[in-house]
């Protein structure tokens, strides 16, 4: 059996740290599996071995970042205190550094009468400007040192291990202006970068701080005040109006109108009444309610879905991955033209040291390859919350992705474009039968089943106070129908393809089967040992919002948007024909259904399959997507598919889309634009026109924090 420790890692703010973080646990646990989460600011290790978390603390803080240990099996939900960044410790040493590298380029080169000769050391005096400098370098850069030395012990080419140097280097050979201003200047890109970071995970803390801390739990009649994460199952809580419900339940007690857009993002409240399911983190309105947990406070729909956002990071990109691959060889060039800078025209040429080595320690800034790095995950972070926020629940950065890319987007029918809200509106007995008896039969062998159609006709039994039979021998033949043997006589129900496959050619219908086959209804047949005793009838409506959403898809330019299912031949064509579908393909088994979605794959590239989960989970999982519909409160749902709508809206589809479009928009504009900001400035350091100032501003915090800004209006719903 596994084991998983989480820790809260301080100081992870970038790609080139989360590497350097996965790398060192790798070292040390070798057989482990190491997962860490950029924007959350978290690591998982999970290992067939016992783990000692105090072995995790020491290569953490090894690799030059505390950690904080966590519950693993937690949502990662847990509300912390943050202190804000310009408060820091590293602020404040900032700060201070860069009064002392003002007053000492001020005294440099502004106030000269006032910068006496100190101290004479190795043959150079040392004037007052210079210890200025040297107290920058110290106060501002030993961290940026320090986390280069750690860098440099785990053998990893990083940020911090050039800009590190860069300082010791300079400072080593006299450049005291150029290292005290590299030392400030990259300590402020930093904490921009923490910023920026913070700004990311404040998304996240937002879905957290959607469960209330505190809750009334009701025992004995009293209410006690408790912390909202101790309820169990079977705990009984009072939620009063203006309060959050604190865990997925059932009202017990109570009227109240419940806006439960943080889970499912419907716009409008839902009015709950006792019987009806309740979601942690969703706003109590208007009434009072008395409400029984049906879930532990941390296995709720909230919970989850904060948990599924924290770890999405974790399905890497197709373009994520090849922008590492990028900065892997980026950094080593353009550090190898840095050395060669450095040494050529002096050695070579035998031009002066001085103007080279600068030049060299600007190229060597702009090798940082952290604003087009983290362009990426936090484009992909900044969706999958959005997203959220919404009802919708995105499982990974790819998927969003190909979902951008889809060509051909595939509805089941049953529940996904039709309501679900089954029917039965015709009996039809046979001679020799009666609908009782009809229905009885039906109803006795469908008690054991989970088809929605079952359900239909087991509510009609039920509104007829029908005793059901015993059945022994059930069989559910997937796809087609249901067998069994009611007081020893083998009875089946099933599709007209059932019928005809059970009895060959002793199957005849009647005209007004018939008839019935060609209208939008599903038909069920009933048969008892080789004769067919008769039909239902069910009926199904249309969403409100299906055509709408069958439109919206067409105008976003979707190629082709078809339907499969296992209903009858008449009823998906009337079904296709009423929402303008470009095809739909009827009377399908599950595997054929997964077969078509393989052709349809062949043809158009990326496929999205919307539908309900559970039913049409083969074709959900072979799709490029696998969307699932109202999964609020679906554990299985919510696990299964690539992505869920929350609630029963379709129109949340093209929402979907859109996003994805945005998004892969969003991290174009980031990597191209970090990309020709560096070439500008490489092609102007040999010429003269980038300052060590410039390239930090412009090359290294600037785009960093243009990048993450600019994924920020996923967020925010901008275009």
């Amino acid at each position: 059996m596994s084991e998983s420790l989480r820790f809260k890692v301080a100081g992870m703010d970038c790609p080139e740290c989360a590497k350097k973080i996965k790398k060192a646990l790798k070292r040390a646990e070798p057989q482990a599996e190491v997962e860490v989460y950029l924007t959350a600011g978290e690591v998982k290790v999970t290992s067939p071995e016992t783990l000692d978390p105090e072995d995790i603390y020491i290569v953490l803080e090894n690799t030059g970042y505390p950690a904080k240990h966590l519950d693993p099996e937690s949502s990662g939900g847990q509300r912390e205190k943050t202190t804000p960044v310009w408060r820091s410790p590293r602020a404040i040493a900032t700060g201070i550094g860069a009064v002392f590298l003002l007053a000492g380029l001020g005294l440099e080169f502004l106030f000269v009468e006032l910068n006496p000769q100190l101290l004479e050391l190795f043959g150079h005096w040392l004037q007052a400007s210079d210890f200025l400098l040297l107290a920058a370098i110290a106060v501002s850069g030993l961290p940026v040192i320090r986390a280069g030395y750690h860098s440099y012990r785990n053998l990893n080419l990083d940020v911090d291990l050039l800009m590190g140097t860069a300082i010791v280097a300079a400072t080593a050979i006299g450049f005291f202006d150029e290292a005290a201003t590299l030392a400030v200047l990259y300590s402020i890109a930093e904490l921009l970068e923490q910023y920026s970071m913070n700004r990311t995970r404040r998304s996240l803390r937002e879905l957290v701080e959607l469960s209330p801390d505190q809750t009334r739990l009701l025992k004995n009649g009293e209410e006690e005040t408790i912390p909202a994460e101790q309820l169990s199952e079977d705990d009984r809580v009072a939620v009063r109006p203006g309060e959050k419900i604190p865990v997925d339940g059932e009202v017990v007690e109570g009227n109240s109108a419940v806006d439960q857009s943080p889970i499912t993002g419907e716009s409008v409240p839902v009015d709950k009444s006792t019987g009806d399911p309740v979601y942690a983190g969703t706003l109590n309105e208007s009434g009072y309610l008395e409400v029984e947990a049906t879930k532990e406070a941390s296995d709720s729909t909230l919970n989850n879905i904060i948990r599924l956002v924290r770890e999405a990071e974790a399905d890497r990109t197709p373009t994520e991955q090849f922008v590492d691959r990028f900065a892997s060889v980026y950094t080593p060039v353009i550090v190898g033209l840095a050395l060669v800078a450095i040494f050529f025209p002096p050695l070579a040429l035998g031009w002066s040291w001085s103007p080279w080595f600068v030049r060299g320690l600007m190229l060597i800034v702009i090798s940082c390859p952290c604003a087009f790095v983290i362009s990426t995950p936090v484009t992909v972070t900044s969706g999958i919350t959005a997203a959220a926020k919404n009802g919708v629940l995105i499982k990974g950065g790819t998927h969003l992705e190909n979902t951008a890319r889809t060509g051909c987007v595939v509805f089941d029918k049953t529940g996904t474009l039709t309501t679900g809200q089954l029917k039965v509106e015709k009996l039809i007995p046979l001679k020799g039968a009666d609908e009782e008896e009809l229905l009885r039969r039906a109803a006795a062998l469908e008690e054991r089943s989970e088809h929605p159609l079952g359900r239909a006709i087991l509510q009609q039994a039920e509104d007829k106070n029908l005793q059901l039979s015993e059945v022994v021998e059930f069989k559910n033949h997937e796809g087609l129908g249901i067998t069994g043997k009611i007081k020893e006589t083998e009875t089946w129900v099933g599709r007209l393809k059932f019928g005809k496959q059970i009895m060959e050619d002793k199957f005849h219908t009647e005209p007004g089967l018939d008839e019935l086959e060609q209208s939008s209804m599903t038909v069920v047949y009933v048969g008892a040992e080789e004769k067919l005793l008769g039909a239902i009838a069910i009926s199904d409506q249309i969403r409100p919002d299906a055509r709408k959403t069958v439109s919206n898809l067409r105008e976003l330019g979707i190629e082709r948007i078809m339907m499969l299912t296992g209903d009858n031949e008449a009823t998906a064509a009337a079904s296709a024909g009423e929402l303008g579908l470009d095809d739909y393909r009827a009377e399908l088994l599950p595997e054929e259904k997964v077969e078509m979605t393989d052709r349809l794959e062949e043809e158009y590239g990326r496929v999205l399959m919307v539908g309900d989960g559970v039913n049409d989970a083969p074709a959900l999982a072979k799709a490029t997507v696998g969307v699932a519909m109202g999964a609020a409160g679906s554990d299985t749902a919510i696990e299964t598919a690539d992505i869920s709508l929350m609630a029963d809206e379709l129109g949340r589809l093209p929402y979907l889309v859109q996003l994805g479009r945005k998004a892969g928009a969003v991290i174009k504009q980031n990597i191209w634009s970090s990309l020709l900001v560096k070439l500008l400035l490489a092609v102007g350091v040999p010429l003269g026109y980038v300052t060590v100032a410039l390239a930090v501003l412009i090359g290294d915090m600037g785009m960093s924090l243009a990048v993450t800004t600019n994924a920020l209006r996923l967020g925010r719903g901008d275009s």
